[in-house]
């Protein structure tokens, strides 16, 4: 793959993602406006979280780590792919089938060891019974990342990153249906996430066989592949259940603070939109690519591609973060304050996303090292940092709210994301050219930087100004849009006058990905 179809590939993804990160703020607009921050919300966050945090310990995060790289060389050298893949996928289905067992039977168990702040409130018996509902998501979705992944694998990047719009349509229908019909918005909402489990299968598993890629389940074998992937799993799983351990010591800081959960979720929503869209779509992307340059003992072409995943997600990203930070009141305001949601919501809210913001091009950083790691199978080094960047994480959540309360398990979050980041940058120096970023990359990001820095000083002077609009029922979505288009306009003009990119390369490249 040359570095213009990487290019073509993160647009691909980043477009899909995009939209679903979009339907994904609409989708939580609504939640937070029927439902709104309190105890029901925090039951749901609670219990949504559960499928989601083993969705990426056994499938995204870890097996895909180990399977997607496998599964790439096995394509490229024509040596039994589709073999490799049906024996993964057995493996997979019979492991998800016993976890999902054990979690219908021990979920109170659960449920007190992710959230033990709800013990002794009516949040806890609500989460008990959302999370039985909800948590075979985690089989439907896992089955749909693996071949997800083997069709990333071979460059066919749309379905996959389609499939996750499913959740967020069927969602904001079923919001939309509980506001028409009444009823508990909550019922239509644990209800729905296991229906979009079995939409999302059925689509992935559609363009896999249109793309060839007939894999059939069936019994569960331990052949010599079988016993490597999960060699290279198990650190892989350890480092995901490691990054999965941050976010449940938030939400064990965070459950013993009324609203917090709904807070820091609401927050989350939000600086994930940036870090789908481009460091989850440069993260697909990057992770078989580098395997396959490996492959192919292209070094200098694996540092072209990581250097460009870089640069763009830098150019990405770090406007994204600066605005984060400069105006976070008015983004959440407009979004989210209605129905449920009251301004000192908002107010919570936007401190969150201040913070968040801080540690986005972290967040995005590590999704293109990782693969640096990844593809060479190496996953214990991703893990021991991982240890680290827990720790750290947990010292500061911990120790730190007794102080300032709720808000630290933001603050920790984004200081372990740079913690992260510095242990991937300096350990993978050993493996020599192929992970370092080449003078292109250096000579660019500290122009980003810059014009990001004006784009932020710009916002924050128009957002006074547009003060009253902004907080006017019927005008206040056109302020914000005219703020953020007009923030995107000054950064494009101080990123081309600064050297940060080039509007003629950028042309070239959409020019080239429509040919």
């Amino acid at each position: 793959m040359k570095p213009i179809r990487l290019i073509s590939g993160i647009l691909t993804v980043g477009v899909w993602t995009m939209l679903s990160r979009v339907l994904g703020v609409a989708r939580e607009i609504m939640i937070l406006a029927l439902i709104g921050p309190g105890p029901v919300m925090d039951a749901f966050v609670a219990a949504f979280r559960l499928p989601n945090m083993f969705r990426r310990f056994f499938a995204e995060g870890a097996f895909n780590a180990a399977f997607v790289p496998m599964f790439s060389k096995k394509y490229e050298a024509d040596e039994a792919p589709l073999l490799f893949a049906r024996d993964a996928l057995n493996g997979l289905v019979t492991v998800l089938l016993a976890l999902t067992a054990l979690a219908l039977i021990f979920m109170p168990a659960l449920v007190y060891v992710t959230a033990g702040g709800f013990a002794g409130d009516p949040r806890f018996d609500m989460t008990v019974a959302y999370g039985r509902v909800m948590f075979p998501y985690i089989l439907l979705i896992s089955v749909s990342a693996m071949l997800s992944g083997a069709l990333n694998a071979t460059g066919r990047f749309a379905a996959a990153a389609a499939a996750p719009i499913l959740l967020n349509v069927l969602i904001i229908a079923a919001m939309a249906a509980a506001s028409h019909f009444g009823g508990a918005a909550i019922v239509w909402l644990v209800w729905t996430v296991p229906l979009a489990g079995v939409a999302q299968l059925a689509l992935v598993w559609l363009a896999a066989e249109r793309a060839g890629l007939h894999i059939r389940p069936g019994r569960p074998r331990l052949t010599p592949d079988m016993k490597r992937l999960v060699i290279v799993a198990v650190p892989a799983a350890l480092a995901a259940g490691v990054m999965q351990v941050n976010l449940l010591v938030g939400q064990l800081v965070a459950s013993h603070f009324e609203k917090a959960v709904g807070w820091l979720y609401a927050a989350d929503r939000l600086y994930q939109l940036p870090l789908g869209v481009v460091g989850i779509a440069i993260g697909i992307v990057l992770l078989p690519e580098l395997s396959r340059r490996l492959k192919a003992d292209d070094a200098a072409g694996g540092r072209a591609a990581l250097s460009r995943a870089g640069e763009l997600s830098l150019a990405l990203t770090v406007p994204c973060a600066v605005a984060l930070m400069a105006i976070p009141v008015p983004i959440v305001s407009v979004l989210f304050q209605r129905g449920a949601t009251g301004p000192d919501d908002t107010a919570a809210i936007a401190l969150a996303v201040a913070i968040y913001g801080l540690g986005l091009p972290a967040f995005v950083l590590q999704k293109v090292l990782q693969p640096i790691f990844f593809a060479r199978e190496d996953t214990k080094s991703p893990f021991r940092y991982a240890v680290v960047a827990m720790i750290v994480n947990a010292a500061l959540a911990v120790g730190l709210a007794p102080a300032i309360g709720w808000i630290a398990p933001a603050i920790a979050t984004t200081a372990a994301g740079w913690i992260m980041v510095a242990q991937l940058s300096i350990g993978g120096r050993r493996f020599g050219e192929v992970a370092r970023f080449d003078a292109r990359f250096g000579g660019r990001m500290w122009r980003i930087c810059v014009a990001s820095a004006i784009m932020g000083a710009a916002l924050w002077l128009m957002q006074i100004w547009l003060g009253g609009l902004l907080a006017t029922p019927g005008l206040r979505y056109a302020a914000l849009a005219f703020l953020i288009a007009a923030g995107a306009l000054v950064y494009a003009i101080a990123g081309q006058m600064t050297g940060a990119f080039s509007m003629a390369e950028l042309r070239t490249t959409f020019a080239r990905r429509r040919g």
